[in-house]
């Protein structure tokens, strides 16, 4: 199971932090985890990653140096901290878990939480 939670409501340029708790078959210690978003009408779109063993994570280009994503391997839990944000960043945001290493196509993951709604007001 991938639990989701830390949405809300914030004001533009404000932060949030996002967490999703692992459990089960649902750790790949081998693979690692992905937050995606979707906006109303638009497709789901990768927003970063990051691997269980190594921590190495990869990141949309639009979101770099103001989200970052970062796992606590004990808690089984990853976090996606959210700065600055901005009205386009408003979306329901989904962690989801991979066997594979680097992962980005919602394809590429096999088990996804049930979405938390980011609302960031202009």
């Amino acid at each position: 199971q991938l639990q989701a939670s830390g949405g809300g409501l914030v004001q533009a340029g404000g932060s949030l932090r996002l967490s999703c708790a692992a459990s089960g078959r649902t750790i790949s210690t081998s693979g690692g985890m992905g937050w995606f978003r979707q906006a109303p009408g638009k497709e789901r779109e990768f927003v970063a990653r990051i691997t269980w063993k190594t921590g190495a994570t990869y990141y949309k280009e639009s979101v770099k140096g103001r989200f970052t994503i970062s796992r606590d391997n004990v808690k089984n839990t990853v976090y996606l901290q959210m700065n600055s944000l901005k009205a386009e960043d408003t979306a329901v945001y989904y962690c989801a878990a991979s066997s594979r290493v680097y992962p980005t196509r919602p394809d590429e993951y096999e088990y996804w939480g049930q979405g938390t709604l980011v609302t960031v007001s202009s």
